[in-house]
């Protein structure tokens, strides 16, 4: 394992170690990751007895610039070296409350660091000491583990999850992160557990789900957290996605296994989260607002309008922001359907300019979402709609260069309607500048302007208002 300890701060620790008598050890991600060939900038670091004192004195021996920051409630401390974030504790043991994740801890040893680890493959130590420097302690057979790709607790996995409810959310992650098999014990145990997962804060559950969101193949992730039970518990909008409704020998896809395909094609082009989530959340409202008509079968007019309305519930609910991020969510949910629309060659260039205009910089990660959205087993209806996008493209191109309209600001403000015709600011101010901006989308006049300023006294002449 020497080969995992090529940066100089290895050397440094083991120095000190030595000098001091202590017993010190590379332990958790950073050894898995190093296994598996996966890029990793955390070094965790645990020594039986101070942490904090020991991350001073490598903080000492790296020189002046080097800052130790101390976490006293928790016991460790933390510094930054090249472009690593190193951290320090003292081997501990716990002991938990039925009614808390929170644990008591108290002094202990490495065994007693590894015994209360996670997973096998968290539990990896390497020892940093001179007599055995780079030797692997592994007591769960983590390692082999790491080789089968199989995600299992070192402990009974009943009173692990119950323990700490919050490593079922990891245990699902990481099988989505790594592409591991849950060990079958282990995933019962989250099933038999599901529901302690309440005494979890929101906020903690929500960092795990944003990791599998951004996972290189998220439906894995999704469809354990539906098989667990997890998912109706923390996103229950979403997991009334699931299941298909049958009437009259007419049924419809199940928008669920169609969602999380939409997520897994988009992955493949971004690592944008909310560009993720907006795929999420493109049909989220289908199950609200689904109705069967007899003679024609299954609709669900307006999905995308209510879907954009519980973007706002949905992120509350999951202490999501909400700024910015989720108004870029709502918007994209709003109009996924649009882009299709326009493929007709009836299609006005209005009809254009207003998708400019209500997308604006949103335009091209709408269309990626558009793109993904196409999910038919039919290769060749896949091809056409591909092809129709292109038309799209096309014709957003064309009259993007023409009329510039992406996060269009109107030529004519209300400062300078409410100067030209001695104003105070009033709704005939609103009405004139909703006019100009409806006929710039319509094509009336230009977006320039000259144009809008001779159409905006034309519009103040027949609300009876006088240049001053």
């Amino acid at each position: 394992m020497k080969e995992h300890l090529q940066h100089r701060v290895f050397a440094i620790i083991s120095n000190i170690a030595q000098a001091h008598h202590l017993e010190v050890f590379a332990i958790g991600g950073f050894v898995r990751d190093s296994i598996l060939k996966r890029p990793c900038k955390d070094i965790d670091i645990v020594v039986k007895g101070s942490g904090i004192s020991l991350a001073e004195q490598v903080a000492a021996a790296i020189g002046p610039g080097c800052q130790v920051t101390v976490f006293k409630n928790f016991g460790t401390a933390m510094l930054h070296f090249d472009d690593y974030e190193i951290e320090f504790v003292g081997a501990r043991k716990e002991s938990y409350h039925a009614d808390s994740r929170k644990p008591a801890v108290e002094e202990g040893t490495l065994e007693d660091d590894q015994n209360r680890r996670d997973f096998t493959i968290n539990a990896l130590a390497i020892s940093l000491q001179k007599h055995n420097y780079g030797e692997l302690i592994d007591p769960f057979g983590g390692l082999n583990d790491i080789k089968k790709r199989i995600l299992r607790t070192p402990l009974d996995p009943d009173i692990t999850f119950s323990d700490d409810p919050l490593r079922m959310m990891r245990a699902i992650r990481f099988a989505t992160q790594l592409n591991f098999t849950i060990w079958p014990e282990t995933f019962e145990a989250i099933k038999k557990n599901k529901e302690r997962i309440h005494i979890i804060s929101k906020e903690r559950i929500i960092t795990e789900l944003n990791k599998i969101v951004l996972s290189p193949v998220p439906s894995i992730g999704f469809d354990l957290l539906d098989q667990s039970g997890l998912l109706e518990i923390i996103f229950p909008q979403f997991a009334a996605l699931k299941g298909v409704e049958i009437v009259d020998n007419k049924g419809h896809k199940d928008n669920f296994y169609h969602t999380v395909e939409v997520l897994d094609k988009i992955s493949l082009n971004t690592d944008k989260l909310w560009l993720r989530w907006a795929a999420l959340l493109h049909d989220i409202a289908k199950p609200v607002v689904k109705k069967y008509v007899a003679g024609s079968g299954w609709t669900f007019h307006g999905h995308e309008a209510k879907g954009s309305q519980m973007v706002y519930e949905i992120f509350k609910m999951l202490k999501l922001p909400l700024n910015e991020k989720m108004k870029y969510v709502q918007n994209l949910v709003f109009l996924h359907l649009r882009p299709i629309a326009l493929v007709e060659d009836t299609v006005t260039d209005s009809a254009v300019r207003r998708l400019l205009f209500e997308a604006g910089d949103n335009i091209d990660d709408l269309m990626m979402l558009c793109e993904a959205d196409i999910t038919s087993k039919n290769i060749k209806k896949v091809e056409r709609f591909l092809k129709n996008f292109e038309i799209v493209r096309q014709k957003l191109a064309e009259i993007e260069e023409k009329d510039r309209l992406r996060n269009w600001q109107p030529p004519i403000s209300g400062e300078i309607i409410m100067e030209t015709f001695g104003l105070p600011a009033c709704k005939e101010v609103g009405i004139i500048k909703t006019t100009i901006r409806e006929a710039i989308l319509d094509g009336t006049i230009g977006n320039n302007y000259d144009e809008a300023y001779q159409f905006m006294l034309q519009q103040g002449e027949k609300l009876n208002l006088k240049k001053k």
